[in-house]
């Protein structure tokens, strides 16, 4: 699998994603920071379901949107390993959709919770309970976007 990341077309489809992903998360700046969060972009957290090379483009995405979040150091190490835990987690579960579905809310409620519980000094299961929820709405939006992206053949730009 990793050879075929590495192609021209592997890593320009991968850096799409992550400038998409980077675009949406700051066009939205409003509910993607913060104690209570939803990132829209986050739907996008489905597609390595159908394209591997979407899991170096969540991670490089997340983390040029993370430069600019009001905890932007904790959430770059913190807020990018957790997209990257729920992307491969994603990948290796491809077959099962929803339980692919669960490693963004799950990932990200716990270890972005924890970060932002530490860093805003809130109880700690409130605010992973607030992430995990937010998670559930884009990764809901996701869900209902996956039937169309399998329409469009992604396996083509493989």
């Amino acid at each position: 699998m990793f050879k075929k990341l590495l192609t021209t077309r592997s890593v320009c489809l991968s850096a799409m994603i992550a400038a998409l992903y980077a675009a949406l998360t700051i066009l939205l700046a409003p509910i993607s920071y913060g104690s209570i969060q939803c990132r829209v972009s986050e739907a996008m957290t489905l597609l390595p379901i159908l394209l591997p090379q979407a899991i170096p483009g969540l991670a490089v995405g997340c983390l040029a949107a993370n430069l600019l979040s009001p905890v932007a150091v904790w959430d770059v190490l913190f807020g990018t390993l957790a997209t990257l835990i729920a992307a491969v987690g994603t990948y290796a579960l491809r077959r099962k959709p929803l339980l692919a579905a669960l490693c963004p809310v799950v990932a990200n409620g716990i270890i972005v919770g924890a970060m932002l519980s530490v860093f805003y000094a809130l109880p700690l299961w409130l605010t992973m309970a607030e992430v995990a929820v937010g998670e559930v709405a884009a990764v809901g939006l996701g869900l209902l976007l996956l039937p169309a992206m399998r329409r469009l053949d992604l396996s083509r730009f493989q």
